[in-house]
């Protein structure tokens, strides 16, 4: 048997869109898996519906805000009450707001803290009770390697992610031993929207390039292969692992 076959499975991807969440939820699907995508402006008919759809599987929107967390513990519930079990729960949806520490806005701090890691949380307590209950589930975290430094001018963003890292390893501790591997990545330097600031920066932009060894900022399918492992029975003996994904960068 191929161990990272997910025939039959069904994910959730928060953040499904587009960037990283996109390219997840594609990989999941070609591995096998039908999808759930769940992102705030996600209308039925989308690019990665399309995408899905083409490659033979089913494919679900969810229009979600969130910030909203009424709207995400409703959502939890309801994928708690499903008739058809979530297999794999990808916890990708985030945002970041960028302003020097001495005057970051509460307003901005607290809505990355809630998108980035109260969400999370709602949503893996609320699919993983029933994977626990079952005896077997993957869930993913997007983490970040804001989960192991410092950032700059991101204090929130970088508080949210240094708590999902020890969030995957909380869950892990208690869920491992029922069948639930939770376990998370850490993208390095992707190009997409969240880091177009950077990008466009002559000076960080090649700052950031020039630390790389892979030599290039990352690309949203780079996030596929560790994807797919994580949400595969190839994964089932790996539990709160925080994997980077980064071309290198952490090792420099």
């Amino acid at each position: 048997m191929n161990p990272f076959d997910l025939t039959g499975k069904l994910a959730v991807v928060t953040g499904a869109r587009r960037g990283i969440g996109r390219a997840m939820a594609l990989a999941l699907a070609e591995a096998g898996a039908d999808i759930i995508g769940v992102s705030a402006n996600l209308e039925p008919g989308s690019g990665i519906e399309k995408e899905v759809t083409a490659l033979g599987r089913s494919f679900e929107a969810i229009r979600l805000d969130f910030a909203d967390q009424d709207a995400v513990l409703a959502l939890g519930r309801d994928l708690a009450a499903r008739t058809r079990p979530v297999d794999i729960l990808v916890n990708n949806a985030g945002t970041i707001r960028r302003a020097p520490a001495a005057e970051h806005p509460e307003a901005d701090w607290n809505l990355v803290l809630q998108v980035n890691l109260t969400a999370q949380f709602a949503l893996a307590q609320a699919v993983g009770a029933g994977m626990v209950e079952r005896g077997h589930g993957k869930i993913i975290f997007t983490a970040s390697l804001l989960s192991f430094q410092g950032g700059i001018t991101v204090p929130g963003y970088t508080a949210a992610k240094h708590g999902v890292a020890g969030l995957t390893k909380a869950l892990s501790n208690e869920w491992a031993a029922r069948g639930v591997n939770v376990n998370a990545i850490a993208p390095g330097y992707i190009a997409t929207d969240n880091t177009q600031a950077l990008q466009d920066d002559p000076v960080r932009s090649a700052a950031i390039l020039d630390r790389i060894p892979a030599g290039r900022w990352g690309r949203a399918e780079d996030l596929a292969g560790a994807t797919v492992f994580l949400a595969s029975a190839a994964s089932n003996y790996v539990n709160g692992v925080v994997l980077p994904v980064d071309g290198g960068w952490l090792g420099r």
